[in-house]
């Protein structure tokens, strides 16, 4: 099948080209002149690339020509920015050109629509499933608001008979870009190099990692086997940043931090690193708004995953033995 993938540079995207060529696709990659194309295969006969952008609507009807499948993993993931109307022109924007695009094209058999785990809103002492709803009470960061709106969009889009298959990841780590939505990779690079020498916060916090090869052949067996309208988590193993910390340290036979550092203390460090990042231009790793996902939970299940699409994460401690030395061969960490 001739298959677009948009966000294709990114972290989780360009993972998804080299796998969908694997098993024989021709795939198409939307990406900006100013994309980093340095993950993305070769151009060749099977693997070509559009430019454009999904917040243009003429070069993305143009780059979905065609095409049979279209996974739409282009999103903006930063916690912060200084101008937070990306979020809405990227992350909503884009995903109702996506749709519009497809109406015009005709081709289209199935949209795959990468949303995230916090448009379903913090789960809070439970392990929520997909009929949670976000509540939206509150929000931690505007990227959050920015995929809680899109993911009404794309239901709505399902409830008028769209094609659209709708996939939430966990926190993605593994092997990879180390960008924001890298920010496991991210951690351990200050943990190993003594920029974060405890403990963040007090363990109370819990997310849902989930590999990026998890993710991705969850992707692929969304395309190929996920119902439409329906939605899929892409979870993993749920725990606290604590343990994943207890877990680096004994993979790599280190000492465990012996102290945690508070959230008042991380949220005064944010607030610094903003201002900095004011004056340099350069984003910052941790911010107040991190600060408040920090204060919540975020633990779900992916058994429907699991059950309709043969979906297989593997352990958090799995994950991270593969990552961890790859980490220590790029020459980032040491231990």
């Amino acid at each position: 099948m001739k298959i677009l993938v948009t966000g294709s540079s990114g972290y989780l995207g360009a993972r998804l080209c080299h796998a969908l060529l694997r098993r024989g696709h021709s795939v198409r990659a939307l990406v900006r002149r100013t994309s980093d194309l340095s993950d993305l295969p070769p151009v060749k006969d099977d693997f070509e690339l559009a430019y454009g952008d999904v917040t243009d609507y003429r070069t993305l009807k143009d780059a979905c020509s065609g095409c049979d499948i279209v996974f739409h993993a282009a999103a903006v993931v930063e916690p912060w920015l200084p101008d937070p109307s990306r979020f809405v022109s990227v992350n909503v924007g884009g995903l109702k050109n996506v749709l519009e695009a497809i109406k015009e094209t005709k081709t289209v058999q199935r949209i795959i629509y990468t949303s995230s785990f916090f448009a379903l809103g913090s789960t809070d002492g439970s392990v929520a499933t997909e009929d949670q709803v976000h509540n939206e009470k509150f929000f931690c960061t505007e990227y959050e608001r920015s995929k809680a709106a899109a993911d009404k969009i794309a239901l709505n889009a399902a409830s008028e008979g769209v094609p659209i298959v709708l996939l939430y990841p966990g926190v993605i780590y593994g092997p990879g870009k180390l960008t924001t939505g890298n920010m496991v990779a991210r951690l351990m690079i200050e943990r190993f190099n003594g920029r974060l020498p405890g403990y963040i916060g007090s363990g109370n916090d819990r997310y849902s990692f989930s590999h990026a090869d998890d993710v991705v052949e969850g992707h692929i067996a969304a395309m190929e086997k996920g119902r439409l309208g329906e939605r899929y988590l892409l979870a993993g193993e749920n725990a606290s940043f604590k343990l994943v910390f207890d877990m680096a340290a004994l993979i790599t036979g280190t000492k465990r931090p012996k102290f945690s550092l508070p959230l008042w203390a991380i949220e005064a460090y944010g607030w610094l690193s903003v201002l900095i990042s004011r004056i340099t231009g350069k984003l910052p790793l941790i911010s107040p708004p991190t600060v408040k996902v920090l204060r919540h939970q975020w633990a779900y299940s992916c058994d429907k995953a699991k059950l309709e699409l043969g979906y297989s994460p593997r352990s958090l401690k799995e994950g991270l033995e593969e990552m961890l030395p790859w980490l220590k061969s790029l020459g980032v960490i040491q231990y």
